[in-house]
């Protein structure tokens, strides 16, 4: 179907003009009218005509049917991540989650979990979002929690932002052990504000008195863990903030970054019951001290008590949001994640904290004992001597991507090629899901490839 144009009359005056368009007419002309313009394309005079109504070069349409087919076609050319072991990792992690999890949150009460801006109508969802940061900030050690974060990689960007608000200075400075990603991402939110981002040795930080940040990822990258009390304490020192992007998965093992004296704690939450889905959507977490509660961005819910005496649920410190505050506000968040905040909660709520322990404990003994077997091949070694969790670097004795397209054909998805970081070394991730027999086919496979 194709629309009409906006200012091209289809009938009497006062009739509607489109089925997509609510005003009428009359409307129109009333608007039009106020802003002193005759039509409605010249709203769009600054926009070369080219780039206006472009030709889209599309196919014929399909039927349902046939689109069904296709799509199918199309699908059946990717590789299930049941179809096989899988050791890749580097940010989306293949955890096992729990049938509960689709069973409730495909709930009709949950489909459609838009902002509850009407507390009266959105008491289940204020309360999960209310469950979900108590959660968060048990898991991490940490004050306050909110709700609605992105990912992983733009809460650890609205982090170093805060940061800079509550220093009042304007410089960041970025472990080179964090994810590549991540600080592309820092960098992009930096640039508009005009706030300095430096990259620094955590070995040796040399944070100045510019700095109002040190960004840091526990474990890191490369799945080692670094020492972070000793870091957080350097970070006081020089009177800025330490900001950590924290595996939730780890803190079943791991000390919490609360217990370091982290500031702000970050993290992406697709560990928690959350699909690999080819790197989204997930959502973000994020967390920090009571002090600085009111520069912390996106939403929070909070509980109270109404007029009867009953306990209620109510989004509290909106004022951080750009639909309040414009240009002022602390963050411009514009979408919801309630539903796989949801989807994390129940996760975390199913697993419990034997649970969560116990899937930590299997994801590290299994990673340990991978990297044992495949350090004693010959050609391949461990170029990395620090603790690590559940994420460790292989130096291969050819090209990971070689290798790893020859373990495709084996049904065997290998790890990230991060040669530009550590020569020809693979990134390798095991965790719950991989039994000893994958571990076992994986080291006969890298056996047989040199």
């Amino acid at each position: 179907m194709t629309a009409t144009r906006p200012n091209t009359p289809i009938a009497n005056e006062g009739h509607f003009q489109s089925h997509y368009i609510p005003s009428t007419i009359d409307e129109q002309s009333e608007m039009l009218s106020a802003l002193g313009i005759d039509n409605i394309d010249q709203l769009f005079a600054d926009i070369p005509v080219e780039f206006r109504n472009p030709h889209l070069d599309l196919p014929a349409p399909l039927s349902e049917l046939e689109i069904q087919q296709e799509l199918g076609r199309m699908a059946s050319k990717n590789r299930a991540m049941g179809s096989g072991p899988s050791f890749l990792g580097a940010g989306s992690y293949n955890h096992f989650i729990p049938s509960i999890i689709k069973s409730l949150i495909t709930r009709g009460e949950f489909i459609t979990a838009y902002t509850p801006y009407q507390a009266e109508a959105s008491q289940g969802t204020l309360q999960v979002i209310y469950e979900f940061q108590t959660l968060i900030c048990n898991l991490y050690g940490m004050e306050v929690a909110n709700a609605g974060m992105y990912d992983g990689a733009t809460s650890l960007a609205e982090a170093a932002l805060m940061a800079c608000r509550v220093t009042k200075r304007e410089k960041v400075a970025l472990a080179d052990s964090i994810s590549p990603a991540y600080i592309d991402v820092i960098r992009t939110y930096c640039q508009s504000q005009d706030i300095a981002v430096e990259i620094v040795d955590p070995s040796n930080p040399a944070l100045g008195e510019e700095t109002a940040c040190l960004v840091l990822q526990y474990p890191n990258y490369f799945g080692y863990i670094e020492d972070l009390e000793a870091l957080v304490d350097a970070t006081h020192v020089q009177g800025a903030l330490a900001v950590v992007s924290c595996d939730p998965t780890a803190m079943g093992m791991l000390q919490t970054p609360g217990h370091y004296g982290a500031d702000i704690v970050t993290g992406d939450g697709q560990p928690l019951g959350i699909p690999v889905s080819y790197g989204g959507p997930y959502v973000g977490l994020f967390a920090t001290k009571q002090e600085y509660i009111r520069q912390m961005p996106s939403r929070l819910s909070g509980r109270t008590i109404d007029k009867n005496g009953k306990t209620g649920y109510v989004l509290t410190l909106q004022t951080r949001e750009q639909h309040i505050r414009r240009e002022r506000a602390t963050s411009n968040i514009c979408t919801n994640e309630a539903l796989y905040a949801l989807a994390s909660t129940i996760y975390m709520a199913a697993m419990g904290k034997q649970g969560m322990k116990q899937v930590a404990e299997l994801c590290y003994h299994k990673s340990h004992y991978a990297a044992a077997q495949i350090a004693s091949l010959p050609g391949y070694s461990l170029p990395i001597d620090k603790p690590f969790f559940q994420e460790f670097v292989v130096q291969c004795p050819s090209s990971p991507t070689d290798i790893n397209k020859k373990l495709i054909d084996l049904n065997i998805l290998g790890g990230l090629d991060v040669s530009e970081k550590i020569p020809d070394g693979m990134l390798l991730c095991v965790t719950e899901m991989n039994s000893k027999d994958d571990i076992d086919a994986l080291v006969a496979a890298l056996s047989e490839l040199k």
